[in-house]
């Protein structure tokens, strides 16, 4: 079978830059911190749980060197992964965190793989914060302080001034030709599309006039589809499993949750690899939105950076993930999708990653290119 589209069809898979030490991963959470502390310190937490997980050839890279991000780039291609959205946290002028790997790819002509940036636009927080809409990166290794802050990074929208600022920052990438764009205009996601939307609309409309004027016919935004239907931006995308997996809980399951966490504190949150898929599965089928993209997930386990509070999806196997990625590859081609976003190629401290592990080795990747194969969607 082919993939009889006008555009073929990708697979991007997310990209976490955070396997760097900065200033503010050292403050926030102890000197030296990148995700692989969490990784390396994992602990099993019941019967057949596979942690700690350990790259293959105990490959915990370093993302200020561009050599391992040529590294993932070449890897990447050889398997059918045809671009990576690296996450951008962006919270003002002055704060802009974890840029370094993508800085080195717009730097480096030479590592080939197409791109795009995602941004999660929402502020750092603190475990016991009430902030609503925020990351709470890493509790187990949250530093304790005295200051009585809730905020670790801030996000400020600002107005125009800033805008500006953010967007022209942004304009090298766009003018990239390893840019992922459609219709000559560059893809930029948007995470958290509730996050103050009359601010972020206005915020939009004014980079797509600023794109007009640096030669592209706009940006296509696409916004994190929310179960709330908030949706101003012009293309949308399924985030899994958290499209399909904990927020679909009925009412019930819901309530059996919250008495199980408030009875037993620090209660791991289990959930079925087949029913998330299966979910994926159905919700893709019956789309009518012709402006949704689909996600697909490999695995998820974020016990190594929340532990007895963390979910873990059970049963991945990469037999399983080529199946269901088949099943998804071929909806979105009968449905003349162009791009499906995985997650993840590298969040390790979520479980939900492409990259070889001495476990499965490189059986998530020939997944991929399986698929790909299948529907002759190999460059």
């Amino acid at each position: 079978m082919s993939c009889l589209v006008n555009r073929k069809l990708k697979i991007i898979a997310m990209y976490l830059p955070q396997y760097h030490i900065t200033p503010e991963n050292s403050e926030f959470w102890g000197e030296g911190y990148t995700d692989w502390e969490a990784v390396k310190k994992s602990k099993p937490l019941f019967s057949k749980h596979n942690q700690p997980r350990i790259p293959l050839g105990n490959n915990y890279y370093d993302l200020s060197d561009a050599s391992n991000i040529k590294w993932q780039a070449e890897l990447a291609k050889e398997f059918g992964i045809d671009g990576f959205g690296f996450y951008h946290y962006w919270f003002d002028a002055d704060k802009n965190l974890l840029s370094k790997p993508c800085e080195l790819l717009l730097k480096n002509k030479d590592i080939d793989i197409n791109f795009f940036l995602s941004w999660d636009n929402a502020s750092w927080k603190r475990t016991w914060s009430n902030v609503k809409i925020g990351n709470d990166w890493a509790p187990l290794y949250e530093k304790k302080t005295e200051d009585g802050k809730e905020i670790l990074a801030e996000l400020v929208y600002g107005r125009e001034e800033e805008w500006k600022n953010h967007f022209y920052y942004l304009l090298d990438f766009f003018k990239d030709e390893r840019y992922i764009k459609i219709d000559n205009k560059p893809i930029f996601s948007i995470l958290n599309q509730d996050n103050n939307q009359i601010v972020l609309k206005e915020m939009c409309d004014y980079w797509n006039y600023l794109a007009q004027k640096n030669g592209f016919d706009g940006v296509a935004f696409i916004g994190k589809k929310k179960n709330n239907d908030i949706n101003y931006t012009e293309y949308s995308f399924l985030y899994e499993p958290e499209w399909a997996g904990w927020t679909w809980k009925n009412s019930i399951e819901r309530l059996e949750l919250k008495i199980k966490k408030s009875i037993y504190k620090g209660s791991i949150q289990k959930f079925s690899y087949d029913r998330i898929w299966h979910n994926i599965i159905k919700n893709a089928k019956k789309n009518k939105e012709s402006n949704l993209f689909y996600g697909g997930f490999i695995s998820y386990d974020d016990t190594p950076r929340r532990g007895k509070n963390g979910k873990v999806v059970i049963g991945a196997s990469p037999n399983k993930f080529r199946k269901y990625l088949y099943e998804l590859c071929k909806v979105s081609c009968k449905q003349n999708k162009e791009f499906i976003f995985l997650v993840a190629w590298n969040e390790w401290g979520e479980g939900a990653y492409l990259e070889p592990d001495i476990t499965t080795q490189y059986g998530y990747l020939k997944a991929v290119k399986s698929c790909k194969e299948k529907l002759k969607l190999m460059r």
